[in-house]
């Protein structure tokens, strides 16, 4: 490439690299310094001329320890779940549904989004309320034998977030089961495999992409969520996002507030970081059995997997 040209693209990637400094890792930069500080005094909100780790240790008492392990369960629960149903909806959008009309469900999966994140929210206080009208229902039909008593636990927090995140889920699914095409497809049933091996042997490893990006999509926004817990979970369905509000708007403690921020952080890094290696080492004996090689002089395949595997394709 001429230099006159790579100089020509490093000047146009310059207000994206600014925007990334102002933006990200400035308040990030912020936030890591205020943690290290402390609060001064009863009016004062930070201090930083005496640094040390207290307030992450303050942050990782038991007093707040359960609320961290309380957000990663939901995060994880909830992102599995958004997963569990938004794969069948992307499948049956990508393969079952005419072309034409993927337009109109793309858009109806959208429909929630047009509504403010909170007043969708409060829809669901209004439906799981031990008043509205799901109790009565329940009711009506023999289901309960009294109100229901699901508001403001940490079950009503996991529907809400899985309504709120589903269609960030759903869309990169779609995208990549739609990019799959249908002649890899048609190949492996010609081949002989059948549906359920054509899925999980050519299917789900060419959308990987889409898989990786719908769970981060979900997993990290759903971590730092705060609204959802607070309109939905009480006392029973702490978030870590409701402590660090409360730390910066009530107490006015921004050091600690700054130390749970960070610690959710590293908790959703290293979470997806063990996640990556979890899925990486189940994935593969399947790697290993699927890998295909061509020999030294360019002739007959050879590969590593049993002879009679030595007819699959990579995929």
């Amino acid at each position: 490439m001429p230099e006159s040209r790579r100089s020509a693209g490093a000047a146009l990637a310059v207000p994206a690299w600014v925007w990334l400094l102002l933006f990200f890792v400035a308040p990030v930069a912020m936030v890591v310094w205020f943690s290290f500080g402390y609060k001064p005094g009863v009016f004062g909100t930070h201090a930083n001329d005496i640094l040390s780790f207290d307030r992450y240790l303050e942050a990782v008492s038991p007093t707040f320890f359960a609320t961290f392990a309380n957000t990663l369960w939901v995060g994880v629960i909830g992102t599995v779940l958004c997963f569990l149903i938004g794969a069948p909806v992307a499948y049956w959008m990508a393969f079952k549904v005419k072309p034409q009309r993927r337009g109109l469900l793309i858009a109806l999966v959208l429909v929630p989004f047009w509504t403010n994140f909170l007043v969708r929210t409060i829809g669901w206080q209004v439906i799981l309320a031990p008043e509205g009208w799901l109790s009565a229902l329940l009711q009506g039909i023999g289901v309960l034998d009294g109100p229901l008593e699901l508001l403001y636990t940490r079950t009503a927090v996991v529907i809400g977030v899985v309504y709120n995140y589903l269609p960030l889920m759903i869309l990169p699914l779609f995208v990549a089961f739609d990019r799959v095409g249908p002649a890899l497809r048609e190949a492996s049933k010609d081949l002989g495999a059948g549906k359920a091996t054509t899925f999980f042997r050519v299917t789900l490893p060419l959308s990987q992409p889409g898989i990786i990006a719908g769970v981060l999509l979900v997993f990290i926004p759903l971590m730092g969520d705060y609204i959802t817990a607070t309109v939905l979970g009480g006392a029973k369905g702490n978030m870590v996002g409701q402590l660090v509000a409360s730390q910066f708007q009530t107490a006015q403690n921004w050091a600690l507030g700054s130390a749970m921020a960070v610690l959710l952080m590293l908790v959703i890094m290293v979470t997806i970081g063990v996640a990556a290696v979890l899925i990486w080492l189940i994935a593969l004996p399947f790697r290993h059995r699927n890998r295909l090689t061509l020999g030294a002089d360019g002739g007959t395949p050879k590969t590593d997997a049993a002879p009679a595997a030595a007819a699959e394709v990579t995929t």
